[in-house]
């Protein structure tokens, strides 16, 4: 597996990834609240940042979060490009990219994390197109609606496998989320915003701190 930040076993607390990010002080408050990893998007989204907003954020980063960039169905060579200029360490990817898109970006040394919607036709396992990370997002991606998590759990990955559980958490359920669906980590954007597309900092810590204190569930 390549690098990938603080992604490893060494510790029993859910892996949480803090998505959307715009700012400074978005960037800043995740980092001090304990998040393995933020991310920066790349597609079409009110939380959309182009590739030189990202390298400034990137550059306040500690070495030991990992920097996401996420992208659906753009080219790879776009991609490519962007990843590179942001100076991001993980691509993420939405949209319908095939196992050679997945090897081209391996070879390029990114960790790579590819995101599922829940409910599709066969359940998805992490490391089937050569992903080091798989995220299950809600039915309706993007929505920010809480779903039906405990169908998560036997829907998706099998013992050990890393894998994080997206779509309408917020500090508020994000405990009963994962008693339900026992996912290795949580990634969290519309939950912790006070409008669509821009980040509460009180509502990041407060996430972190709730998804910090909920052990993760054994393999």
């Amino acid at each position: 597996m390549r690098q990938a930040g603080t992604v490893n076993d060494t510790t029993t607390s859910l892996f949480i990834k803090i998505c959307g990010l715009r700012t400074e002080r978005d960037v800043d408050t995740a980092v001090e609240a304990g998040a393995d990893a933020v991310g920066f998007v790349f597609s079409a989204s009110p939380r959309q940042v182009d590739a030189a907003t990202a390298a400034r954020l990137c550059r306040r980063v500690p070495e030991h979060v990992l920097t996401v960039g996420v992208f659906r169905d753009e080219p790879l060579p776009d991609v490519r490009a962007l990843a590179g200029e942001a100076g991001i360490r993980a691509v993420q990817l939405h949209g319908s990219e095939g196992r050679e898109y997945y090897d081209d970006l391996g070879a390029g040394g990114w960790t790579l994390i590819r995101a599922a919607a829940f409910g599709e036709a066969a359940p998805p396992r992490c490391g089937e197109l050569g992903e080091d990370l798989l995220l299950l997002d809600a039915p309706v991606p993007g929505s920010g609606v809480a779903w039906d998590w405990s169908g998560a759990a036997a829907a998706v990955p099998g013992p050990g496998e890393k894998w994080l559980l997206a779509g309408g958490l917020t500090p508020d359920n994000v405990r009963a989320a994962v008693a339900a669906a026992r996912p290795w980590g949580v990634d969290v954007s519309s939950g912790v915003e006070r409008s669509r597309g821009i980040k509460d900092p009180a509502l990041i810590t407060a996430f972190a701190a709730a998804a910090r204190a909920t052990a993760r569930p054994p393999a």
